[in-house]
């Protein structure tokens, strides 16, 4: 399976001028997905009506791509805002409540930061794909963990799961994790702060994956 690319917003944006921008973005290439994120400075959640707002704004620019758009942390909001998931972390709402809130259809992702056994558990939870990291210094939060690249060997090796890479990934550093086996690569700041814009970033790793599957 080739890697792609899985989106994520600024953890904070103007909802006037955003969507023109994500749209751009979005049909600049193969993006899997798109998790929205959005966090104050201090990395705490913002109000849950300005998520909702978001996600009314963001959700058919998405699907206009055929992109599945998730929200981060909250299943609730998920299912109010008719999004197609959510990606939970740790001190989330577990699992198993997620998939009872948003039913069988929802895609729900897990974050397993450097831990197999977190992995493991939620592979056997039915989690549709995991999320490793971080595995570089990251500008838009504080990681806890650090991973190591034998982590996304080890799963490849282990399991047909979907794996994510996240945590600090640019289009310099994306080919160790895509060798080293992720199915997806994570990005903010990555994309929407690359030098040459947002556009040029997401061809750019769309160039990475072919490149990679071809080698």
């Amino acid at each position: 399976m080739q890697c792609r690319l899985y989106l994520i917003t600024p953890p904070a944006f103007d909802l006037e001028s955003f969507p023109a921008l994500l749209d751009k973005t979005l049909a600049a290439g193969d993006v899997a997905c798109l998790q929205l994120r959005l966090k104050q400075a201090d990395e705490t959640p913002v109000a849950d009506n300005l998520i909702l707002q978001a996600a009314e704004k963001l959700l058919p620019i998405a699907h206009k791509h055929d992109v599945s758009l998730l929200i981060n942390d909250r299943a609730d909001l998920a299912l109010t805002a008719g999004a197609d998931g959510v990606h939970i972390g740790q001190a989330d709402t577990p699992y198993a409540e997620a998939r009872q809130i948003l039913g069988q259809d929802a895609i729900i992702g897990v974050t397993c930061h450097d831990s197999r056994h977190l992995a493991m558990v939620a592979g056997e939870e039915g989690a549709d794909y995991i999320a490793f990291g971080a595995f570089f210094p990251t500008s838009t939060k504080t990681p806890s963990t650090q991973a190591g690249l034998d982590l996304l060997t080890w799963w490849q090796e282990t399991t047909e799961l979907p794996c994510v890479a996240i945590g600090g990934i640019t289009t310099e550093n994306a080919p160790t994790l895509i060798k080293a086996g992720a199915d997806f690569i994570a990005v903010s700041g990555g994309v929407w702060g690359y030098e040459h814009g947002p556009e040029e970033a997401v061809k750019t790793f769309n160039a990475l994956f072919l490149s990679s599957d071809e080698s």
